[in-house]
């Protein structure tokens, strides 16, 4: 079985974990602390799926910040939609219903990632 888990990086990585967790409902799991106070890795898992993050460094990799885009299945899109602007999640497309019967909403974190929440979850095949 193959799994894929999206990386982001952040330049305050750790602020970064924080907010995932009061905005979007993300539990923290395994951190590594960067030689400069830095986080060179974290893990933050949401249900059954997992992130990986870190902060901002250069590398071969290039920069990246801000430029993620992820989709995230959830049950109650209403209560997740009012944690998320409780939070101060900056909503760029407020919660409606899909005419293929999702529910969802997309907001953007405080570095500039979109972020999309719906009762959509897509079948993996084959």
């Amino acid at each position: 079985m193959t799994s894929i888990f999206p990386s982001l990086r952040y330049n305050d990585a750790r602020r970064a974990i924080e907010w995932l967790e009061e905005a979007f409902g993300f539990k923290p799991g395994m951190v590594v602390d960067g030689e400069d106070g830095t986080v060179a890795h974290a893990e933050m898992t949401f249900g059954g799926g997992m992130i990986m993050l870190g902060t901002q460094r250069d590398d071969s990799y290039g920069s990246h910040v801000g430029e993620g885009w992820m989709y995230v299945v959830i049950e109650d899109a209403d209560a997740h939609y009012a944690r998320a602007k409780a939070a101060g999640a900056e909503i760029v497309r407020e919660l409606e219903d899909q005419d293929y019967g999702s529910r969802d909403y997309s907001a953007r974190d405080f570095e500039g990632n979109m972020w999309s929440f719906g009762t959509y979850r897509p079948e993996i095949s084959g």
